[in-house]
């Protein structure tokens, strides 16, 4: 299964071939097809990242905070 990132990736190549105007019916439906894969992983990715998000700001009370690293 592809990253976010990867996913993200493959979609923006896959919608800029499809704003082609001389892409033939049969490949257009092809991307669209393999769009919605990639859609899907990206979608499913976001999903578990806000579910993290909400447990760590439950177990910080409802209260984050950002510490600066000096280097």
């Amino acid at each position: 299964m592809p990253s976010f990132e990867e996913a993200l990736t493959r979609l923006e190549a896959l919608v800029e071939e499809l704003e082609r105007p001389d892409v033939p019916l049969e490949r257009a439906l092809a991307l669209f097809e393999e769009g919605i894969v990639h859609l899907r992983t990206a979608t499913a990715e976001l999903t578990r990242a806000e579910a993290s998000v909400k447990v760590l700001v439950a177990k910080a009370g409802g209260v984050l905070t950002v510490n600066e690293i000096n280097g």
